[in-house]
């Protein structure tokens, strides 16, 4: 089992930036294909970004292509999630997801990730 917590969420005004982490405890991230999610209230829950194991594959949905950027860092079982020029649009509650499959490039979909964070609050004004 791994445990993900994620911080970094905040208010900002539109253009604005933000980093969002997840750490992980219980194991480490290196077993882990790790992905983005967002949330946005009434909607479903929708794929951000993914990364697979050693970071040399990311994944962005359009909505993120250029202004969100995935890393990771194996030595402190760390997943960031840089977002800049921030839209009131961006506003949801993102979460931090694992999956132990095997695949060449982050799923989009939800159900193929196995562990999730309990998410941070990101709120975009405008």
């Amino acid at each position: 089992q791994v445990q993900l917590v994620e911080s970094g969420g905040d208010l900002v005004q539109a253009g604005g930036s933000l980093r969002l982490s997840c750490v992980a405890s219980g194991r480490t991230i290196s077993n882990y294909v790790m992905g983005w999610f967002r949330q946005a209230p009434g909607k479903e829950r929708e794929f951000v970004a993914g990364i697979t194991r050693s970071g040399g594959s990311t994944t962005y949905a359009n909505s993120a292509k250029g202004r969100f950027t995935i890393s990771r860092d194996n030595a402190k079982n760390t997943v960031y999630l840089q977002m800049s020029s921030l839209k009131p649009e961006d506003t949801a509650v993102y979460y931090c997801a694992a999956s132990s499959g095997i695949f060449a490039a982050a799923p989009r979909t939800p159900r193929m990730y196995d562990y999730w964070g309990q998410g941070t609050q990101v709120t975009v004004s405008s």
